[in-house]
């Protein structure tokens, strides 16, 4: 039963990148991590070498975002990951969506092409509350 669940998962995925990040993430090979909104923010106040990625999509970023982060829609599919694979790989890059599902998943992607640092923002830009940008 849970090789039939798994095989049907595996034929629902419309690329080879969101596939990869799938098997990734059951064998566990993905060193994505966590961290809660004080950790995040902690963390980022203290480092010189963070790169803040906002994966959402356009109409949610019109809503604000988080100062000095970049765009990179995730639902871009190829282009996602063309554009993922131009990013400076010794940066720490601190993710984000709408609910910390998306950026989970950015998060291991960006670890299957070779970025050892990618934090998710556990609850998402829904549940942000420090500085907003419109």
């Amino acid at each position: 039963m849970l090789y039939k669940s798994i095989i049907r998962k595996i034929a629902s995925f419309k690329s080879g990148v969101m596939l990869r990040t799938f098997i990734f993430t059951k064998l566990n090979l993905i060193n994505r991590m966590d961290l809660t909104q004080e950790e995040w923010s902690e963390q980022l106040k203290n480092d010189d070498n963070a790169y803040i990625l906002d994966v959402r999509t356009p109409e949610e970023v019109a809503e604000g975002f988080i100062p000095n982060s970049t765009n990179i829609d995730i639902y871009l599919g190829q282009e996602f990951l063309d554009k993922i694979e131009e990013l400076d790989k010794s940066k720490n890059f601190y993710v984000y969506c709408r609910s910390g599902n998306r950026s989970g998943q950015a998060c291991a992607i960006m670890n299957s092409i070779g970025i050892e640092n990618a934090y998710n923002l556990e609850g998402g830009f829904m549940n942000w509350e420090g500085e907003v940008a419109e």
